[in-house]
């Protein structure tokens, strides 16, 4: 018992190691997998905050589905994570590719799906002239819409033709701070988080009765390439390429983009200390994921 442990003696902790009969310390027991056996489909899960969920899922024990338009870093966090992690291509903004990613899911394993997270999505243009409403592209608002909104509602409907049958499951989308706060992104991208979190209270209540969990994870800033490419945007208004998909032109960021980045976020947050990361917001995602937040 730690109370009564020598000086001499480390108290170990009870999840991690044991002590044998005659009070020496036993050999340390491994971390609970909290998604051991699971299977999972991560959108978006190729780079950012959806890569940080894929390796936190699979660390875990989940059988991980990449599902990402970005078929080179897709394939290749699979191969880096081995066996238990796939990729498959996948516009969660075209119905018949969310539809063929979780029968893929299915087919692969046994028929089962445990988790459905609506990661993916885009900013949209970070310009200062995209950002007014004087401005207001009504083809971005519908580009960005279709993506974020869309994209998770479609992601709820086939993950739950797959959870309801057998009543369990758990649906997780990544939001926004901007669905909580105004002023904090262009109108489309804001919109497009707010409408996530009110699909996320609408379905929670249907398929509640079917015993399957949804919920939302709402992030401040993190320092991903997505964001940093979209602050490069807004410091480069001469260079941007109107014609260009900004959201995939995404270039591994230097390290001091990266630090300065984190700089920006730090001074702007309530909570001083902490610099917020991809793996922490995983964390929160991992445990809405996990049976213990039934």
């Amino acid at each position: 018992r730690p109370e009564i442990a020598h000086a001499h003696q480390p108290v170990m902790s009870p999840s991690h190691h044991g002590w044998d009969g005659n009070g020496a310390a036993a050999v340390p027991t491994p971390m609970p997998k909290r998604l051991d056996g699971k299977v999972a489909i991560v959108t978006g899960g190729a780079r950012g905050i959806g890569e940080a969920i894929v390796r936190l899922f699979a660390k875990h024990g989940a059988r991980v589905v990449i599902a990402d338009i970005d078929d080179a870093a897709g394939e290749a966090l699979a191969s880096a994570l081995g066996p238990q992690v796939s990729f498959v291509r996948c516009d969660v903004s075209v119905e018949d590719d969310v539809r063929r990613a979780v029968d893929w899911a299915l087919s692969r394993h046994g028929g089962r799906l445990d988790v459905y997270c609506n990661n993916a999505g885009v900013l949209g243009r970070q310009t200062r002239a995209a950002r007014s409403i004087l401005s207001f592209d009504a083809a971005e608002f519908d580009r960005v819409l279709r993506v974020n909104a869309l994209g998770a509602a479609l992601g709820m409907k086939h993950a739950a033709r797959a959870m309801a049958p057998r009543r369990a499951g758990s649906i997780v989308s990544v939001a926004s701070v901007a669905a909580v706060l105004g002023g904090l992104g262009p109108h489309a991208y804001t919109a497009s988080k707010h409408a996530i979190v009110g699909l996320t209270k609408n379905a929670a209540c249907e398929l509640g009765a079917h015993g399957v969990r949804v919920n939302c994870v709402s992030p401040f800033g993190v320092a991903t390439p997505m964001l940093i490419n979209a602050w490069r945007q807004g410091h480069d208004d001469a260079t941007a390429d109107a014609d260009r998909d900004l959201d995939l032109d995404v270039t591994v960021p230097s390290d001091q983009e990266v630090e300065k980045m984190e700089e920006v976020v730090r001074g702007l947050a309530t909570l001083k200390g902490p610099t917020l990361r991809p793996r922490d917001i995983a964390e929160a995602v991992l445990f809405l994921a996990s049976d213990e937040a039934r």
